[in-house]
């Protein structure tokens, strides 16, 4: 990959995490993915492109602890994604799941 389509991907997914309700449509997309890494690369994405300097300065974690807790395989505690969740500018909820039967 060449540098100018590196920094195009960075940009283009700034450009794409635009506001709160993208980002939430796009982190609820990936928490339906039965995969947990799904939820983790997704919230990694959010983070680098909202910069995760200010993300790690919210959050009071270290960018390195951040891109350990969110890199594929990672168990991070629920206190790790909550602040990062929350530094991103949206929430967890949880809602009624469809019925099965």
């Amino acid at each position: 990959m060449r540098a100018t389509e590196s920094s195009c991907a960075g940009r283009c997914l700034k450009e794409q995490i635009a506001n709160e309700a993208v980002i939430s449509a796009y982190l609820n997309g990936a928490l339906e993915d039965p995969d947990p890494d799904a939820f983790l690369m997704a919230l990694g994405n959010v983070a680098k492109a909202r910069g995760m300097t200010e993300v790690a300065r919210i959050t009071g974690l270290g960018r390195e602890s951040i891109y350990k807790a969110l890199a594929p395989g990672a168990k991070p505690r629920y206190e790790t994604i909550l602040k990062l969740v929350r530094a991103v500018g949206v929430r967890l909820a949880v809602s009624p799941a469809e019925s099965v039967a």
